[in-house]
């Protein structure tokens, strides 16, 4: 019979890639690793990993054992969830990974509300229990590979119209909110582009401007190629910050054009002229967190206070001028 402890550290070699890595995560010894996999795939009746010059990799078998062992541990993490459920208790610490801008304006209202009341603030059973909060500020390419080594709980993350993501099926998503992608100009700018503050922008028209964008790692970089390259042009850097209030400073000093989606503009900006697109880019927020993990008690309350924060952002910068959707 296969020993599902064994098969949490194929999943781990699997998520981690070497043995040192997976003990170091799991807390065990290389040579511990080493014998569990040697045991495992005993008890398999063929090999499940194999070298690979100095490393380990996984087998056909391995890979097929490690697909059905993320089903066996989602399983698992269901029943925890729902016995976590049953008896109102938590284990009082729930770790985010979450993209810069969401980092900014959706999670700080969660600290604000747990400190307010030092509690959850819903308890299914109405008793008060200790909820805590543990956050990593990462692009979603990686905040995805720490839920997938499960060094955190919960995924903050987007995707883009022009840019999708792809998220593993069995995965838990819940979407947040939805947001224009703008264009920013120095309003003198925009206005020798013959646009006034709020008019949809044609980026076609707009091929022969400076333009600043993220650093060329992110995901954001890759939107602004995209919709450039939708537009006819590739765009003409003269400036790469990963900060969008950086970005958007030197738009208001006239250095060039920026794409930014809403929630990413700086709460306090020089004057910028801010313009939706005439073929509309649009960037989705939205969570992740593993299989069965979902119902638990505590990133449930964590998932209905996200909800709750960015609908709030949504209702007030929708109605407003300089933030048109």
């Amino acid at each position: 019979m296969l020993d599902v402890r064994r098969l949490r550290i194929l999943q781990h070699l699997a998520a981690y890639g070497t043995v040192a890595a997976t003990a170091d995560a799991l807390h065990l010894t290389a040579p511990a690793v080493s014998q569990h996999l040697a045991a495992l795939q005993k008890e398999a009746g063929t090999p499940v990993v194999e070298k690979h010059g100095r490393t380990l990799r996984l087998t056909a078998a391995g890979e097929l054992l490690v697909a059905h062992t993320e089903v066996i541990l989602a399983e698992l993490a269901a029943a925890e969830s729902g016995l976590a459920a049953m008896k109102g208790g938590r284990r009082g610490t729930v770790r985010i990974s979450a993209f810069a801008s969401a980092a900014r304006t959706l999670v700080p209202p969660l600290f604000e509300r747990l400190n307010d009341t030092g509690t959850d603030p819903a308890p299914d059973n109405g008793a008060t229990r200790d909820l805590s909060l543990r956050l990593s500020v990462q692009e979603p390419d990686e905040a995805l590979d720490e839920l997938y080594k499960r060094s955190t709980d919960l995924a903050l993350v987007h995707s883009y119209t022009v840019l999708p993501r792809s998220v593993p099926a069995a995965w838990e998503q819940t979407v947040l909110m939805e947001e224009p992608v703008l264009l920013a100009l120095h309003p003198d700018r925009a206005g020798l582009e013959g646009l006034t503050a709020g008019q949809p922008a044609d980026l076609s028209r707009l091929a022969h401007l400076p333009w600043l964008t993220p650093g060329p790692d992110t995901s954001c970089y890759e939107m602004i190629q995209r919709a450039c390259g939708a537009a006819g042009f590739v765009p003409d850097i003269r400036a790469s910050s990963s900060d969008f209030s950086v970005l958007t400073a030197l738009a208001a000093a006239d250095a060039g054009a920026v794409l930014v989606p809403r929630m990413a503009l700086p709460d306090h900006t020089a004057p910028l002229s801010l313009h939706p697109l005439v073929r509309p880019v649009s960037r989705t927020v939205f969570t992740v967190s593993r299989a069965g993990t979902g119902k638990h008690p505590d990133l449930r309350a964590v998932l209905d206070l996200l909800h709750e924060t960015a609908t709030a952002l949504d209702d007030r910068t929708a109605g407003r001028p300089d933030r048109p959707r």
